[in-house]
């Protein structure tokens, strides 16, 4: 097993745990539910508003369903080629996170809308922590 599956089988495990969490038990904190937004809890008192709110967390762990089953399947089938142009993928397609996502926690955290406190900083630093995984399980596969 080599470096690039060892820390998709991470990512894989982390995504699976989120999708869960997003289909059953959406009001969590934890495995990022969506229970740390302060309006989750607020479009509860309108129906029509939180059904929005839900359509779009269900869209995103639908979203996230389908990258897992394609990573199983590239994970499965792939040579090591393909493994390191999937990493790359996957390095960008998780930094995108920086672009729009994180300036927005972000404020949200810093304006009292999420629970726990700082919970943006722990976030960006776990995906920040697996870009970094994936770059030197990219650079070993290169490497080695």
């Amino acid at each position: 097993m080599n470096a690039i599956t060892i820390v998709t089988i991470g990512f894989l495990i982390l995504e699976t745990t989120n999708v869960v969490t997003l289909y059953f038990f959406p009001d969590s904190k934890y495995a990022n539910g969506v229970g740390v937004f302060k309006a989750w809890e607020k479009s509860k008192s309108d129906p029509d508003l939180h059904n929005f709110v839900k359509y779009m967390v269900n869209w995103v762990a639908g979203t996230k369903l389908i990258f897992i089953l394609l990573l199983i399947v590239i994970l499965y089938t792939a040579n090591d080629q393909t493994l390191i142009f999937s990493s790359i993928a996957l390095v960008i397609s998780i930094a995108s996170f920086f672009w729009r996502l994180f300036p927005l926690i972000r404020k949200m955290d810093r304006d009292d809308q999420i629970d726990p406190k700082n919970y943006a900083r722990v976030l960006g630093r776990m995906i920040l922590a697996f870009i970094l995984a994936f770059l030197a399980a990219i650079l070993i596969s290169l490497i080695g």
